[in-house]
This record gives C-alpha cells, structure tokens and sequence, in this order.
C-alpha cells in the first residue's frame, strides 16, 4: 500500500492515526525481510526469531532522526551484529488478512502478545478526530523530532497501489524526480555542489540548492538517481516552492 497526502476536507472519524515512521519500508513474507523491491534485507536469525509465519508489512527503524545510520546498517550484506541491535520491526499491517483494517489491527494485538522477541513492534495506532487535534498531535510528533503521521480508513482492505485508504499528514507535502544535471556551487560553496537540475515525472525541469549536508555537497546524487525533496505547493507555473532536498530513495 502507498500513501496519499492529507487534505483537510476528509471524514477523520474514519481514520486511524499513528507516526509516520522515518525508515525503511520492510515485508516480511514469513521467513525473511525483503524491501519493497523485492531485495532481501540479511537481518541476524537472532533478530528475526519468533517472528510469526504470517505476513507482515512495517519498517525497519532505529530512532527518529537516524534514517542514514539505518540504511548503511540493512544495506550490508554481511550484517553487522551490533548495529542490527539498534534497529526494531515497526509492524503496521498484516498484508494477507481480508479484513478490514479496524479488525486487522486487533489481529496483530492478538498475534503480538504470542510473540517473544524484542525487535519487533507494533505501531501504536489511535483513532482519529478532528482536523484541530490532528494539528496538535501532528505538532507534538514534529516538536519529539518525528516526521509526521500517517491516516489509516479503518473500512478499507489491504490493497496494493496509492489510494485515500492510506494518507500522509505532514508540516510539507514531499514527492520525487531524478537528476539530470549537477550545477557548480558559487560563493562558499565554489568548488562543490551548488545545486541539482531535477526532471519532474511531468517532465517538467526545476533546480534544488537547498537541504544538502557538506559531505552531499561534495558527492552529490548521482546523475540518474531519484531523490526525495520537500516543497510547499506550487507556484502558478507548477513548479514546486521552496524545494529542499531530503535523500536519495533507497532503491535495495
């Protein structure tokens, strides 16, 4: 399931709300980790002991804020031990199930107090409200140094594919392009990286200058890599305002 963003016209009631986890997207198809890709993760047998042979879907997290230490640790292929005892199993659905997502989720309750293994979790949900204390606990999350949260229709069924079953609540709306050109840094940052010329999935051209580390400054995105920026709506001409750079998509 892929997210939609947030528009405050939508019946909250029907929703449930829970953070919007700064991971990586994990399957865990009963006996292994994979990405969305399909790629294996080589997670520890100790971290996945006690995992259950149903289906699950979730993320790989270490904490908020350590989305770059999580992605050298899953990427290894030879799994460093101590670092995979950072991360945890963040489980938010069960892919398989033909329930409805309210009833999916007392599944997993049931299923989680069989389970004995610290590295997997269940995602704290609570029901939605209004859009006021939506705002409020979206503040809190971000104020904690989380991301934003995520809306789930408590009717709907585990489908593939972006729907309004699934929403994204953040303080900025985010999308992807890929970079078609580096553009040379003037001022301090002569000598390295000034800025990205991206290609929009319309086509459409813009540059991105902000949002890069020193280090990214100096081995940028490569040409033809999709990265993730954020953005605050659109200018008249459809170009996305304030752009900032975020990461490069994790392609595993």
């Amino acid at each position: 399931m892929l997210a939609n963003v947030y528009e405050q016209d939508i019946n909250l009631k029907e929703y449930w709300a829970s953070e919007k986890l700064d991971g990586v997207r994990a399957y865990w198809d009963g006996k292994q980790l994979k990405s969305r890709n399909g790629n294996m993760y080589r997670a520890p047998a100790w971290f996945t002991d006690d995992f259950p042979d149903q289906p699950l879907d979730g993320e790989l997290w270490i904490g908020r804020g350590t989305f770059e230490q999580l992605v050298s640790t899953v990427r290894k292929q030879t799994p460093d031990h101590d670092e995979w005892r950072k991360v945890s199993y963040q489980v938010f659905d069960l892919p398989t199930s033909r329930a409805p997502f309210t009833e999916r989720l007392a599944l997993l309750k049931q299923l989680f107090k069989k389970l004995d293994n610290p590295h997997i979790k269940m995602v704290e949900q609570t029901r939605a409200t209004d859009h006021d204390a939506l705002m409020q606990q979206l503040n809190q999350v971000r104020t904690a140094g989380g991301e934003g949260l995520m809306l789930h229709r408590g009717s709907s069924y585990y489908q593939s594919g972006r729907s309004n079953d699934l929403l994204k609540v953040k303080p900025y709306q985010d999308a992807e392009a890929v970079v078609v050109k580096h553009l040379a840094g003037k001022g301090k940052f002569k000598g390295v990286l000034g800025s990205i010329e991206v290609k929009m999935p319309s086509g459409r051209l813009f540059r991105i200058g902000s949002g890069f580390s020193n280090m990214e400054r100096q081995d940028p995105p490569p040409v033809g890599s999709t990265i993730t920026y954020k953005y605050f709506g659109l200018t008249q001409k459809g170009i996305p305002r304030f752009a900032t750079f975020l990461r490069i998509r994790e392609e595993h």
